[in-house]
């Protein structure tokens, strides 16, 4: 049965260069699309991506939203394009302080980002109000990258309400670890919003790092997936520990995987 499926990835090619997750943020949504399945695909806008060359463009009906983060304002970009040879639309999340005057996830001597935990709130945050303006209502949200970990505590907590997200299932994929250093302490506070208390938060380490993020991932996940084979045994047995469906690395043949598992859920 054909399904809505939302891709929410950290990178995708040929916008940024090729890694594990680049890649597979490019594969999974043109598997699914040519599967049959309505899909709709978001990443951050990194400073790094030649916008002339990608042929991006705001969308400005989408544009023009503030969201609050410890306090301070910072306005939400939306811009669009399409992976020509695959007819992929990807939607690009901006802002000019957490985004596109920067490199990625780490700076130019690279060292990560000491806001990279305001960075993945701004973007979780981003998309989630984007898709609601977009008024699409997906089966299936699928979170590729440590970027959008906090996707599924908002969905299950501050969204649940949101028409948009009230039968949705989240899917996390676990890729290898690329986050070099913490988020420091200031996350838990940051990423309050609407019915998200810092207080929930209180069964992880206050320095948020690469295999908490994890741990919140699937904690309010329907499902979990290990996109590689070297993904980390630890946060695999967390989620089976907490009687929470996975599938195994399924080599690179994974489409069909991937829809039973998202039939299953």
């Amino acid at each position: 049965m054909a399904q809505k499926i939302l891709f929410i990835n950290q990178e995708i090619i040929p916008y940024v260069p090729d890694s594990e997750l680049s890649l597979m943020g490019k594969a999974l949504p043109q598997a699914m699309q040519d599967n049959g399945h309505e899909i709709r695909t978001f990443m951050p806008k990194w400073g790094t991506i030649n916008e002339r060359r990608g042929q991006l463009h705001e969308v400005i009906r989408l544009s023009g939203m503030n969201l609050i983060i410890d306090d301070t304002d910072h306005p939400l970009i939306i811009k669009v394009a399409t992976i020509v040879q695959t007819r992929i639309q990807v939607y690009f999340i901006d802002n000019d302080d957490y985004f596109s005057k920067r490199q990625m996830t780490a700076n130019e001597q690279g060292e990560d980002y000491p806001d990279n935990g305001e960075r993945a709130i701004f973007f979780a945050r981003g998309v989630l109000e984007t898709v609601k303006k977009l008024r699409w209502v997906p089966d299936i949200i699928h979170v590729q990258g440590w970027m959008g970990a906090v996707v599924p505590l908002y969905i299950k907590t501050a969204y649940h309400d949101e028409p948009s997200f009230a039968n949705t299932k989240v899917v996390t994929s676990l890729f290898t670890n690329n986050l070099k250093s913490d988020l420091g302490t200031r996350f838990k506070r940051c990423v309050e919003f609407r019915d998200v208390k810092a207080s929930m938060l209180k069964k992880y380490n206050d320095n948020f790092d690469f295999m908490e993020l994890g741990k919140l991932a699937i904690d309010y996940s329907d499902g979990v997936i290990a996109a590689n084979k070297d993904v980390s045994q630890e946060l695999m047995k967390y989620a089976e520990s907490n009687n929470i469906p996975t599938l195994a690395w399924p080599g690179d043949d994974f489409a069909a995987a991937y829809e039973d598992f998202y039939a299953k859920l």
